[in-house]
């Protein structure tokens, strides 16, 4: 199946394909307040990035997760993939299949899963922006991480 779209989606002009994302390893946060939410993600090695995200107020952790961006392998080793695998709480791993785009926004989509459905990462100059939505974007909750000192 990803061979099949992978080559519809060249065929579209929407690859090359992807590398894993080297613009988001480090640590970010938002800070609102007193709330604060936080991802970190380490450096491309071999075929996975590792991360972790956790939310909360104050010094108390009100929710967090584990996650993995994970170059794949398709029937034709010369088209690349990605999946995005993310557990909250640790549990519950769930995959998201990298969607081929123009442009410079990275975009992962489960439209079978209930919240979210697509994840998506863009780089704003310094600022690394996340955002979760329903498949067609609506209910997005947006992240706006800055550089974590």
């Amino acid at each position: 199946m990803l061979h099949f779209l992978a080559l519809l989606y060249a065929a579209h002009g929407l690859m090359p394909g992807p590398s894993l994302p080297a613009w988001m390893a480090g640590c970010w946060e938002e800070r609102k307040g007193d709330r604060w939410t936080e991802e970190c993600w380490t450096a491309p090695r071999d075929a996975i990035m590792l991360g972790s995200g956790r939310s909360g107020r104050g010094n108390s952790v009100s929710s967090w997760e584990v996650m993995q961006i994970v170059h794949e392998e398709t029937d034709d080793p010369a088209i690349p993939w990605m999946t995005f695998y993310g557990a909250p709480g640790g549990k519950n791993r769930t995959a998201f299949v990298w969607v081929p785009a123009k442009g410079d926004r990275l975009t992962f989509m489960n439209a079978q899963h209930d919240y979210p459905q697509r994840i998506r990462y863009w780089r704003d100059g310094k600022y690394l922006i996340a955002e979760t939505a329903l498949a067609d974007g609506s209910r997005a909750q947006r992240w706006r991480y800055s550089p974590k000192r």
